[in-house]
């Protein structure tokens, strides 16, 4: 196989798409659930419509992936679908601050966001499989902890922009709509006109639709690496849905659309100083994952993330609450930017590269099925909890804890340059 070269124009160009993707990201964390606020008060409906999200992530990119393996095109296996995706997710940006000013009914609101996350994962796949597709295998930490870094500093920006312009203007300012429509048709724009593909691999036998599904059940490495991001994607999707109604209660006691309110422009902020301790935790989170070793890497950096969340249930103040999100917010980035090119040491290992679009499919998939449990298994135990919000902070750090013994077990992800037979 011909050896591939780092190219830095690749990686920055990828490191552009991830940051516009994070603004049409950012914008639902940060405004999809206050907007929702002002629809219903249920914590349970919030999460549920939220979690449409990972109902679309759990098909579109796992399917559209292992299509994306297989397309003869001039312009690239991964580009077409780049771009179609790009131009819909800066529509539907738009469409999403204009349903809410026309104040549509809650189910049509709910289609604008499901349209959101359908335009963003048409491409989430072929975006993911870029990198390991143009990266060698013991230089792709380095390229994801680059990766990452753009792609967090795009949820730093909106939030920090968004923070500013709800301060000012309120919750349903266009700004930061159009903020994130402008960069995700650009960034679509330019991978698709500046950025060329490498050759796709020969494949000698190619995988069916089944052999594909059957080899994720069957392959323990696949198996315990994609059980593991579930675990701690549901973390962190516990916090992230639903932080505007932990802030509310750990500093008024409920979580009412008035004290929502009022921990908005707070909320957004915190967000941004999230981003930032993510961006402190992802460059170092690449070079150990080529350095220290694979697992190590990323057992090292969930530990940091779910200790602080353990130390939540206990905290009461404003500084309390900044102190556990920026710790937890290093951990994350290391958690990241390590377990990013894991899937694709795993298809080097063996030698099934050419499937990476299927294979990032199914990690993404993996990051989607949090988002539906978490949005309404997290929903429901709130409202079991009487509203307590603060209870999916211990939760969310057992689920960290549970998932590190799986990594460490996957132990041919040591040696990414030796080739399985």
């Amino acid at each position: 196989m011909e050896k591939k070269r780092f190219n830095w124009g690749i990686v920055l160009g990828l490191s552009f798409l991830g940051f516009s993707r994070s603004l049409g990201w950012a914008l639902n964390k940060g405004f999809s659930f206050p907007l929702l606020s002002a629809y219903t008060g249920s914590a349970f409906v919030r999460g549920t419509i939220l979690a449409l999200e990972g109902f679309i992530g759990l098909f579109i990119p796992p399917l559209l992936g292992y299509y994306s393996d297989t397309l003869k095109s001039k312009h690239g296996r991964r580009r077409p679908f780049i771009f179609i995706g790009g131009i819909l997710a800066g529509i539907a940006s738009m469409m999403i601050y204009t349903a809410y000013v026309l104040g549509v009914p809650l189910l049509g609101f709910a289609l604008v966001l499901a349209f959101l996350y359908l335009s963003l994962h048409l491409y989430t796949a072929q975006y993911r499989a870029l990198m390991p597709d143009t990266i060698e295998s013991g230089q792709r930490g380095k390229a994801s902890g680059f990766i990452t870094l753009f792609e967090w500093a795009g949820n730093l920006f909106l939030f920090g922009i968004g923070g500013y312009l709800v301060a000012k203007h309120g919750t349903g300012y266009w700004g930061p709509f159009a903020i994130a429509s402008v960069f995700l048709v650009g960034a679509a724009l330019f991978i698709s006109l500046k950025i060329k593909e490498p050759k796709a691999p020969e494949i000698e036998k190619d995988e069916s639709l089944g052999e594909y599904v059957k080899s994720i059940f069957t392959n323990h490495d696949f198996l315990r690496f994609y059980i593991a991001q579930i675990l701690w994607w549901m973390s962190f999707e516990f916090v992230a849905i639903f932080l505007y109604g932990i802030l509310a209660f750990i500093l008024y006691g409920t979580a009412t659309e008035s004290a929502i309110d009022k921990v908005t422009s707070m909320g957004l902020y915190l967000m941004a100083m999230f981003n930032i301790a993510v961006l402190l935790g992802s460059l170092p989170g690449g070079y150990i994952y080529d350095r220290i070793g694979r697992r190590l890497s990323i057992i090292f950096g969930g530990l940091i993330f779910a200790i602080p969340l353990l130390v939540g249930w206990f905290i009461h103040t404003k500084t309390q609450i900044f102190i556990t999100i920026l710790l937890a917010g290093v951990g994350w980035g290391v958690l990241v930017a390590a377990s990013y090119p894991v899937i694709g040491d795993l298809l080097t290992k063996y030698e099934k590269e050419a499937f990476t679009g299927r294979y990032y499919g199914v990690f993404e998939a993996t990051k989607s099925i949090p988002v539906l449990l978490a949005g309404t298994i997290g929903g429901a135990l709130v409202d079991l909890a009487g509203g307590n919000y603060r209870v999916l902070f211990p939760i969310g750090a057992l689920l960290v804890l549970v998932a590190m013994p799986l990594i460490w077990s996957m132990k041919r992800l040591e040696t990414s340059q030796e080739v399985i037979t």
